[in-house]
């Protein structure tokens, strides 16, 4: 066995680590993109109608959130059956694939956080279904086209 040597160096005294800035600091700052977002009020517009402008947003919000396993964001492969809003509140209805889906435990958690993302949201509700169950006919044109079944 070797025996192992080290240096051992003095130093003088360390650098002081910066402070955080005083409070006043803190308040002349511009606003947390958050903060306006929580402070914005509801739109009054009545969107709980088909076609209505939150619903639209929802919708949005869902051809963002796309499938691990296929290309294709999950609206337009026909996993969500039915949007509705009504007093802030927004009802997913969705299935997946299949029950075996390997996301079965994080999609639908997904869904209602990307939901209430949505400005005038104040809650959500995803029911995740299984009947009628999925098939590719669910898909829309764009989907089947992105999977080369056109």
């Amino acid at each position: 066995m070797t025996e192992r040597t080290f240096e051992i160096e003095e130093v003088g005294e360390a650098t002081p680590v910066p402070k955080a800035p005083p409070l006043r600091a803190m308040e002349a700052r511009n606003p947390d993109y958050l903060e306006g977002f929580l402070n914005k009020p509801a739109p009054v517009e009545a969107a709980d109608a088909p076609g209505g402008t939150i619903v639209d947003e929802v919708v949005a919000a869902l051809r963002q959130i796309f499938d691990p396993e296929i290309p294709v964001n999950i609206y337009d492969l026909g996993l969500i059956y039915n949007v509705e809003v009504a007093d802030g509140h927004g009802v997913v209805t969705m299935t997946l694939t299949t029950p075996h889906c390997p996301v079965a435990e994080t999609m639908p958690g997904e869904v209602e956080m990307r939901v209430m993302s949505v400005p005038g949201i104040a809650s959500a509700e995803v029911n995740l279904v299984w009947d009628p169950a999925w098939d590719p006919g669910k898909m829309s044109d764009e989907a089947k086209l992105e999977m080369g079944m056109l």
